[in-house]
């Protein structure tokens, strides 16, 4: 007999267009799941006509039911047609087509018996199916209409020639029947309960999800405020101290002591990096000071990165390799570049005597492996690697540097992942999408002057040789 129903479940094959909103997206599943119930439906009810006629030698109007079994399918039918247009489903699309299950159910019963059916105890499935999709009134209407249908059915139905005889216990066909159709809705009752409680448990994920990302990001915007902040108001100190460093390097006294002028030179270069860095703040935080987004290639930009932080930072052993590929023209930006250093300064204070620096690329994206041989991360670590303020290192304001560089990541679509070395040491591998940071094929070539590949590693390695 009909047994089709629905809840609000995952299932594959929605069409495209029901991504547009979740209310779109829900009515859709649920209307899915009503075609595929219906369609065992249909079969089920095949089934047992064929059984009761034909095996238990039961004399049912075959003709007119298996009329009935074809109505159901062909109103299947257009149900499809009409889920696969990807519309919205309003909740009263449902409910008349619940009742289009009960009008089934409640003629399948009249040419099979009426009440006396042991498959009458269906109305109760189509009750829970109900409670289950419907809102307010809908759920009561179907309620009174299942009740009304059974009332009717007591009084007007085709007598089926079956003995009531529980004595016979399963050699009886009503008790059989009766078995048949308490295995039916007790299964289905429970599939559905079970996949509500997933899909529930889905959604509140989601939405936990939902909310920690919206911290995250609030996070993310007060610390851009007070890192602008506080750029503005270094700006002011370090220019104090380019001009005195410039009026040291130019006094008499100082001029003739060359140890003293190669510290003074190297306080403007540490004080250059300084301006450099508080330049990179207010150009991320939409203030810019200093050059704009510039457009080059992606093996340019790596290089041109593995160098910088060579030259800035001290280790014994630093190993690049960019086996990238063939180049794609991109556009670098300050933020895209402090992700990777914000990974590789984690790798050098784990680990001051070797760090690698791994360029790759897959189909679809840019895989960046910063690989060190210090003592790896624990494994409360792991587990909430890239939160704000975890952190091995035990200062305060530890983490944030992975927290900015995975929600970087994030943002353009990639992801920052971190396990541990089989020996010792740790892997974070950053993946970037390539449609989010390459440029189309037909784009100019970058209008600065660049360094070649070959210039630029050769930087690296005289960087080592001066420390």
């Amino acid at each position: 007999m009909n047994t089709s129903s629905g809840s609000i479940v995952d299932t594959t094959g929605i069409p495209a267009r029901a991504l547009r909103s979740p209310a779109t997206h829900a009515g859709l599943k649920n209307l899915h799941l009503l075609i595929q119930l219906r369609w065992i439906a249909v079969v089920g009810q095949i089934f047992t006509i064929e059984v009761a006629h034909y095996t238990m030698n039961l004399q049912l109007p075959v003709q007119e039911m298996l009329m009935v079994v074809a109505c159901l399918a062909a109103f299947n039918v257009v149900t499809m047609l009409r889920w696969r247009t990807g519309r919205g489903v309003r909740n009263v699309e449902l409910f008349l087509a619940l009742l289009v299950d009960v009008a089934v159910l409640t003629v399948q019963l009249y040419l099979s018996g009426g009440t006396s059916n042991p498959f009458v105890f269906l109305y109760l499935l189509q009750i829970a199916v109900g409670a289950m999709l419907l809102r307010g009134g809908y759920i009561w209407t179907i309620v009174v209409v299942t009740a009304l249908c059974f009332f009717v059915l007591s009084i007007h139905h085709i007598n089926l020639p079956i003995a009531h005889d529980p004595i016979r216990g399963l050699a009886s066909p009503y008790v059989i029947g009766l078995l048949v159709c308490f295995v039916l809705n007790a299964t289905l009752i429970v599939v559905f309960i079970t996949r509500i409680a997933r899909t529930l448990r889905q959604r509140d994920a989601r939405l936990a999800a939902a909310r920690q990302r919206a911290t995250e990001e609030e996070h993310v915007v007060r610390m851009g405020l007070l890192a602008s902040g506080a750029a503005h108001e270094l700006g002011t100190p370090l220019s104090t101290m380019a001009v005195i460093l410039g009026d040291w390097k130019r006094e008499p006294a100082l001029a003739k002591n060359p140890m003293l002028l190669e510290e003074i030179a190297e306080m403007q270069v540490q004080v250059q990096r300084c301006k450099k860095i508080v330049s990179d703040i207010l150009m991320s935080a939409g203030e810019a000071r200093g050059e704009a987004s510039t457009e080059t290639t992606v093996c340019r930009f790596l290089d041109s990165l593995a160098a910088e932080w060579s030259r800035t930072r001290y280790v014994n052993t630093f190993v690049y390799d960019n086996q990238f590929g063939d180049d794609r023209p991109m556009v670098a930006d300050a933020t895209l570049e402090q992700m990777v250093f914000n990974v590789l300064d984690n790798a050098r204070d784990a680990s001051p005597h070797w760090v690698a620096l791994i360029a790759e690329r897959t189909e679809t994206a840019l895989v960046i492996t910063v690989c060190d041989d210090g003592p790896g991360f624990a494994k409360e670590i792991l587990a909430q690697y890239g939160k704000p303020y975890v952190s091995s290192k035990g200062r305060p304001g530890g983490g944030l540097g992975l927290f900015l560089s995975m929600n970087v990541a994030r943002t353009l679509g990639g992801s920052v992942h971190a396990r541990n070395r089989a020996d010792s040491g740790a892997v974070v591998t950053i993946t970037l999408p390539l449609a989010s940071i390459v440029l189309p094929e037909t784009s100019s070539a970058p209008k600065t002057e660049t360094k070649t590949r070959t210039e630029t590693i050769s930087e690296i390695g005289q960087s080592h040789a001066e420390h």
